[in-house]
């Protein structure tokens, strides 16, 4: 049996350069310890020194296309896995799960049968670097729920206008940090040296947020509670952490049909450039731009809007599009993100003369001419 097609998208941020997912559905049809593996698949058998390991990620990456790709699926009971669909391409593969440190890369190729060698987690700390974000950040310090409603500076110091526990949450979760940011995650929940010297975390938590382009809404979003109480929670979770203190429980793998899945993600945009969301089309008329490029919206960080062609692996660029945006409203006119960059544009022939941004040689995508034409 061969994987079902794609059937979701969703969006993440890493590390500053956008990543587009891509989620699909993956069966093994071979006989049992065994996986049927076609011309452009990778497969075979995940084990470690406690025998085959089930739930675990394999990853497969490569450098070798217009944009760096990478391709995951999950091991099934007996510790197979199927990696459907590879384009041509040079690949590093490893294994990554709850429980185990990343196994050391193999190089490989679509067409072949790969066993890989999981590593155990030599200790419960190595373990934890491999958890969900959520896992650390629930860690955090929460204030008891007789702490509110708050009753003000001459009070408990709780802004009145924080009339539960809930609200408290919602602020340091979903209506405020969580927005933007994977709370819990390496780049959160330590201090990095190069943000300076501080004579205590509370100190540095106040300079912190202070950063990026999204300086005001943070500050703003602090000063809904009581900044002086949230730098001191916030300086405590980070200090439990850098004194070895671990998230109370190991996440579970994924199980049953949690497992059933092929992810792919592709870099775009660039490493200084913070993509936020991506659109494909007009949802007031969804067949716009039907298998054509997705847009992203770098949010504040940058003028440029990137692109991202997923059937050719490619990625790029369009420098113009804020002017003709701009344009666009000082005119009155009610158009779609999509129509504003041509919304019956395909990529077309990509420049061979423009450049990945991450400095790779390949071939690259460039609009700064303006907006691809063509007819879907």
């Amino acid at each position: 049996m061969r994987p079902a097609r794609i059937f979701s998208i969703g969006v993440v941020v890493m590390a500053g350069v956008g990543a587009l997912l891509l989620a699909g559905q993956a069966t093994l049809g071979a006989q049992p310890g065994g996986v049927s593996i076609g011309p452009a698949d990778l497969g075979g058998v995940v084990t470690s020194a406690n025998g085959p390991e089930a739930g675990v990620w394999v990853i497969a990456e490569t450098l070798d296309l217009p944009t760096k790709l990478a391709r995951i699926v999950v091991t099934d009971e007996q510790g197979r896995y199927l990696m459907p669909d590879l384009p041509k391409a040079g690949y590093r593969v490893w294994v990554r799960g709850y429980g185990l440190v990343d196994s050391a890369s193999v190089q490989s190729t679509p067409g072949r049968t790969l066993d890989l060698r999981a590593v155990v987690a030599p200790s419960s700390a190595a373990a934890a670097e491999y958890y969900p974000a959520i896992y650390w950040y629930a860690m955090l310090k929460v204030p008891e729920k007789s702490e509110f409603p708050g009753t003000g500076p001459n009070g408990n110091g709780t802004p009145p206008t924080l009339r539960s526990q809930a609200q408290w949450l919602d602020i340091v979760k979903t209506d405020g940090c969580y927005t933007c940011h994977q709370l819990g995650n390496k780049a959160t929940r330590t201090i990095p040296k190069e943000l300076g010297h501080f004579g205590s975390s509370e100190e540095a938590w106040a300079r912190r947020i202070q950063s990026g382009q999204a300086m005001m809404q943070m500050v703003t979003n602090i000063g809904r509670l009581d900044a002086t109480r949230a730098y001191k929670l916030f300086a405590e979770w980070t200090d439990k952490i850098a004194a070895g203190e671990l998230p109370a429980s190991r996440p579970s793998r994924p199980q049953g049909v949690e497992r059933n899945v092929v992810i792919t993600v592709w870099d775009w945009a660039t490493s200084t450039a913070y993509l936020h969301d991506e659109i494909a089309t007009d949802k007031r008329h969804p067949t716009v731009n039907a298998n054509g490029p997705l847009y992203g919206a770098p949010e504040e960080s940058t003028d440029m809007v990137p692109i991202l062609d997923p059937l050719r692996h490619a990625r790029g660029r369009d420098q113009d599009a804020r002017a003709r945006s701009t344009h666009a409203v000082v005119e009155g006119k009610r158009e779609s993100p999509v129509a504003l960059l041509g919304e019956r544009g395909h990529l077309g022939q990509p420049d061979q003369h423009a450049q990945p941004d991450d400095g790779r040689k390949g071939t690259g995508l460039d609009y700064r001419s303006g907006p691809p034409t063509g007819q879907s």
